[in-house]
């Protein structure tokens, strides 16, 4: 199938969707939807590895602002929170290669992934908070990954992360120079595309069950938060605003 903003690809059971929307690779809602068509494609293919990567200067600055406002918002978060749970059915080991920004609605597409190869000159980070709004998928993994503490530090406060400070905590698996990027990356999925399929479905799974992060429930709390309680306050249409606007944001609620 051909798609206007991603490119996808599946060769020796290996499934790939590059993001084409250079060159931020901004996430809007038919970009989404062509993710979300190519997820459901691959689930009736032979797929043992689901791997993302991103043609441009960043893997992808985030998903569009301005869809997060007036009657787009549901349809928004409707179709970003399908690509997670399409990629939970497909159930095949995903990874990541991140070769510049990964910042908001981008940084979750890339740390959902259960592995990430990054670039040293990748930048990694939710900064949300800053412009009125927080971003749900994290909330929903980072505490499981790094903890409580920092997890909240930095949904918090929106700060954005080098490669190897991702990596320290737990975000990033490994960080390559960036001149060899693309070669280390290929190698890196390469370790695990000569595994057998099913074994590393089940595998998965095994080291998955113990979590709930997966758990639809828990995402359906998160969004019930986000679009019922934060985007009905003053202070989240006035922080989306703001940054269309290109001004700081005057909160209105204390």
């Amino acid at each position: 199938m051909s798609y206007e903003f991603i490119q996808t690809s599946v060769q020796d059971g290996v499934a790939s969707i590059v993001l084409n929307r250079p060159p931020l690779n901004i996430l809007h809602i038919a970009m989404m939807q062509e993710i979300n068509a190519a997820l459901k494609d691959f689930t009736g293919q032979s797929v043992k590895l689901l791997v993302f990567k991103a043609e441009g200067k960043a893997f992808s600055g985030g998903v569009e602002v301005a869809e997060h406002l007036g009657g787009t918002a549901t349809r928004m978060i409707e179709e970003f929170h399908t690509m997670f749970r399409n990629m939970d059915k497909l159930g095949v080991p995903s990874i990541a290669a991140v070769n510049g920004a990964a910042l908001g609605g981008g940084c979750e597409l890339a740390v959902y992934c259960d592995l990430v190869i990054a670039s040293e000159k990748a930048k990694i980070g939710q900064p949300e908070i800053q412009v009125g709004v927080f971003p749900p998928i994290a909330a929903l993994i980072f505490p499981r990954i790094m903890g409580r503490k920092k997890a909240m530090e930095l949904i918090l406060s929106g700060d954005i992360l080098s490669a190897r400070a991702s990596k320290d905590l737990g975000l990033v698996n490994e960080v390559v120079p960036h001149e060899e990027f693309a070669e280390a990356s290929e190698a890196f999925i390469a370790k695990f595309a000569k595994m057998s399929g099913p074994v590393l479905q089940y595998a998965r799974s095994a080291t998955l069950a113990g979590l709930t992060d997966r758990d639809p429930k828990v995402l359906e709390s998160i969004e019930d938060i986000y679009l019922n309680g934060l985007m009905q306050t003053e202070d989240a249409i006035e922080g989306l605003q703001a940054f269309l606007d290109k001004r700081k944001p005057v909160w209105k609620e204390k």
